[in-house]
C-alpha cells in the first residue's frame, strides 16, 4: 500500500520526525511518498533510512521539491 506525506515548509528535523511517525504505522513493505522543500532533506531522509532499516526505494526532484519513496523495513 503507498501513503503520502507533506513535508512541504518543514525545516529538518520535522520531514524526518514526521517521516519516522508516519512510517510506525504502517506494515512492512508498506510505501511513503515523502514530499519536502528543505535542502536538508537530502542528507537528512538518506541517512534516516539507512539507521531505521528503510529502503530509499526512489527519490527525485519536482522544482523546488525533494520526492521521497521509502519502503519501510522490518
Amino acid at each position: 500500500m503507498t501513503h503520502d506525506l507533506d513535508a512541504i515548509g518543514l525545516l529538518c528535523p520535522l520531514p524526518v520526525l514526521k517521516a519516522r511517525k508516519r512510517l510506525k504505522s504502517l506494515a512492512v513493505g508498506d510505501r511513503l511518498i515523502v514530499r519536502t522543500d528543505d535542502p536538508a532533506a537530502v542528507v537528512d531522509m538518506p541517512h534516516f533510512c539507512i539507521e531505521a532499516g528503510h529502503d530509499l526505494a526512489n527519490s527525485r526532484e519536482d522544482g523546488a521539491v525533494m520526492i521521497w519513496e521509502i519502503v519501510k523495513g522490518g
